[in-house]
């Protein structure tokens, strides 16, 4: 993602081509201990971009209210993940001003800070709640401009939840998403993420079965893994340029499939099976509906990663429903031209979406220019996250 990365992600991987995995390791670890601070964040535009345009109004229907549903966990390490009294700020039911609150949770050992758009008030109906997993060396402030994802739910009536990841966790600030400690339901951030998901959907009018989880690059990597984990509290998920769930269990294994060369035995589609294996997400396959994007020349997650989120979707619908598939190329408004896949269910409802854009590197598709790591050229992968998501609704 940055000119650093890119120079300690090539000395690793040169040291794991000579068979040297402990010093490959050791060269992740330092480089991640002396990275760059955290406030000199890059601000990722392509030359001659088109500011990109405000989004269009969209009518979102809202779903009829329902009460929320305690998750039934499993116990994993002896940890149980257990949804806490509410720790989210509650907003006076009669306010009618929109909110960008600031606040943290702690479940078990972790703690973190958060960021929660809420937008006017507008009736009296419960509302969709969109978590968004921001990217390395990233935080919910940036996030939020760069997905222009509040100016959406301002619009639309969607409350939207940016959990921040802290450099006491990860230096960089990335979501530990290739440890197994991570990956799994009942733990680690997974846990925490959903834990404070349900203080939300407790303190505020958001309909339970109207929740989605989206992110970007380590931030997508981990929506996966936490999609996976907690289909019964998260409707659907969005990974853009991220990984399939159980991609890595460690760095080496990370770095090699950032690059697109994890081998049959650490990927998540041709690993059987086994209770225990590190680096395993448990269930294997993505039973949520999915939409996925990815630029076709990403340096920093091969593009192939985008394939194996889009596999994981597939298999965990085969399952259930018989789906229909259609692909079309097109030109987006604002230059790129993109590839996408759809599969759909016998209503005509879209169950797991592909967009592949061309030419883009490792960056959120119309994007704003305000944000890191955003490409204003390409579709806008906000909306249509939120289109998609429109049509996905938990049952009961």
């Amino acid at each position: 993602m940055s000119d650093f990365f890119e120079d300690w992600m090539q000395t690793a991987t040169g040291l794991m081509r000579e068979g040297r995995l402990q010093e490959a390791t050791a060269a992740i670890q330092q480089a991640l201990e002396r990275g760059p601070a955290a406030g000199g964040l890059p601000r990722v535009r392509w030359p001659g971009a088109p500011p990109n345009a405000p989004p269009s109004a969209r009518g979102f229907g809202p779903a009829p209210a329902a009460a929320a549903k305690p998750v039934d966990d499993q116990v994993l390490d002896g940890c149980v993940f257990e949804a806490p009294a509410s720790t989210a700020p509650r907003i006076d039911a009669a306010a009618p001003t929109e909110c960008f609150l600031a606040a943290s949770h702690t479940h078990g050992s972790l703690t973190r800070d958060y960021k929660l758009y809420v937008p006017p008030l507008s009736g009296d109906e419960p509302r969709p709640l969109l978590v968004m997993l921001h990217g390395c060396t990233q935080d919910p402030d940036d996030f939020a401009a760069g997905t222009d994802m509040n100016a959406l739910a301002r619009a639309h009536g969607w409350l939207v939840l940016y959990p921040a990841q802290s450099a006491q966790a990860n230096p960089q600030k990335c979501w530990n998403w290739f440890k197994h400690t991570h990956q799994q339901r009942g733990r680690g951030e997974p846990a925490w993420i959903t834990s404070l998901t349900q203080s939300v959907i407790a303190g505020h009018a958001v309909d339970p079965r109207r929740v989605y989880i989206a992110g970007l690059s380590a931030g997508g990597a981990m929506a996966a893994l936490v999609a996976a984990a907690y289909p019964d509290v998260f409707a659907a998920v969005g990974v853009h340029s991220g990984l399939a769930p159980g991609a890595a269990g460690n760095l080496p294994d990370a770095l090699a499939a950032m690059q697109g060369n994890a081998s049959a035995s650490n990927s998540v589609l041709g690993r059987a099976r086994r209770p225990g294996l590190p680096g395993q997400a448990s269930p294997a396959a993505l039973t949520v509906p999915t939409i996925v994007f990815h630029g076709d020349r990403d340096q920093t997650v091969h593009s192939s990663n985008g394939e194996q989120v889009h596999a994981a979707a597939l298999k965990g619908a085969a399952g259930r429903e018989t789906l229909h598939a259609r692909t079309e190329r097109k030109d987006s408004p604002n230059g790129r031209s993109y590839t996408r896949s759809i599969h759909a269910d016998a209503s005509g409802r879209s169950v797991v979406e592909r967009w592949v854009v061309h030419g883009a590197g490792h960056a959120w598709a119309g994007g704003h220019g305000s944000g890191s790591y955003t490409d204003p050229t390409g579709p806008d992968a906000s909306r249509e996250m939120l289109r998609f998501f429109e049509q996905q609704c938990r049952p009961l």
